[in-house]
């Protein structure tokens, strides 16, 4: 039989949503869900499952809020727990994190030094541009109403694949501020900020910096139970980190590196912007994420600290979210010219 609108005389109401915010309207008891209505209080007998019991009986809290719809003849509930953490750091430990169209790089500074640097490639611009040719071809004289055009759409999977990138990024931020006891700091980037940034914009780039993904990255890191913290984010590409003195202009360069795959050889392309001040080749996502530490470590203003070994031993490493976190390959920073091993 065809799909199609079916034109009766009434409404019909398929799926209704309710919402109970306050803990006194409803309670669970006994294996029973009791609700308060306009005629007294009903009982809905719920399925035991074990993975309700471990929420119950563990060290988690049952929220005030109980949601719930209704399907047809049956009731699925949606119950809320909560759980205080204690969250320990130093604060002289801190993942520095810039997020940048297709990457977020991360600046590690121990005890108060640049350690190390880690560049993950998300690559979601590219999947923000794929997405919008896409999208172009699919609607190309055809309303985004008809059934076909919707479905079509909803197999392009955008939002699922951004979501992905972003939960594995955010595991990686996580299971480093965790293994070093650091404070988390991230660039905040407001919507003010963005309605700046596409002013003088053309379409697509507009488009572009509209699906920026900083928004839903932070609120992903404020969920995990690290201690996060929010700077401004306000000229921090374009300051050297050693002199504070306003770099000018960065230059496009692109580099290949050989990494060995699961059953063969890949090259790995990575664009990069470097500028050379004093004898140094600054790249301006690392720039951006390392003076994003400092706004936090240093109030005062006063210019980065390296480690022990100096600049020579600081590598900016190359991940890939969906390969876990071993790095691929890693650059040489801070240093006359930008190596790679």
């Amino acid at each position: 039989m065809k799909k199609g609108k079916a034109y009766k005389d009434k409404p019909e109401v398929r799926r209704v949503a309710i919402t109970y915010s306050d803990s006194q309207d409803w309670r669970l008891e006994g294996g029973v869900i009791e609700l308060k209505t306009h005629r007294g209080w009903v009982e809905l007998h719920y399925r035991n499952h074990k993975q309700l019991y471990k929420y119950l009986y563990g060290d988690w809290r049952l929220a005030s809020e109980l949601r719930f719809k209704i399907l047809d003849r049956k009731v699925v509930a949606y119950l809320s727990f909560t759980r205080e953490l204690e969250v320990g750091y130093d604060p002289k430990n801190v993942v520095a994190v810039d997020v940048n169209e297709n990457n977020v790089t991360i600046a590690f500074f121990e005890d108060g030094a640049l350690s190390n640097v880690y560049r993950v490639e998300t690559g979601l611009g590219g999947v923000v541009i794929a997405y919008s040719e896409r999208r172009k071809r699919v609607t190309l004289g055809n309303s985004t109403k008809v059934r076909g055009v919707r479905r079509k759409l909803r197999r392009l999977r955008e939002k699922g694949r951004k979501l992905d990138v972003l939960r594995k990024t955010v595991k990686f931020v996580e299971n480093l501020a965790i293994g070093n006891k650091a404070v988390v700091v991230v660039g905040n980037i407001d919507e003010k900020a963005k309605e700046r940034m596409e002013e003088d914009a053309n379409s697509k780039l507009r488009h572009r910096i509209h699906q920026w993904s900083v928004k839903r990255l932070i609120e992903l890191l404020d969920e995990k139970p690290i201690h996060v913290v929010k700077v401004s984010e306000r000229g921090t590409s374009s300051r050297d980190p050693f002199t504070g003195k306003r770099i000018k202009w960065f230059e496009p360069l692109v580099i290949r590196s050989a990494v060995k795959g699961l059953k063969r050889v890949k090259v790995v392309k990575v664009a990069l912007r470097v500028a050379w001040v004093n004898g140094r080749a600054l790249e301006r996502d690392v720039v951006g994420a390392v003076n994003i530490g400092l706004k936090y470590l240093n109030s005062d203003g006063s210019p980065m600290a390296l480690g022990s070994t100096g600049a020579h031993g600081v590598w900016a490493m190359l991940v890939n979210p969906h390969r876990g976190s071993t790095p691929l390959t890693g650059l040489q920073i801070f240093t006359n010219t930008i190596k790679y091993r």
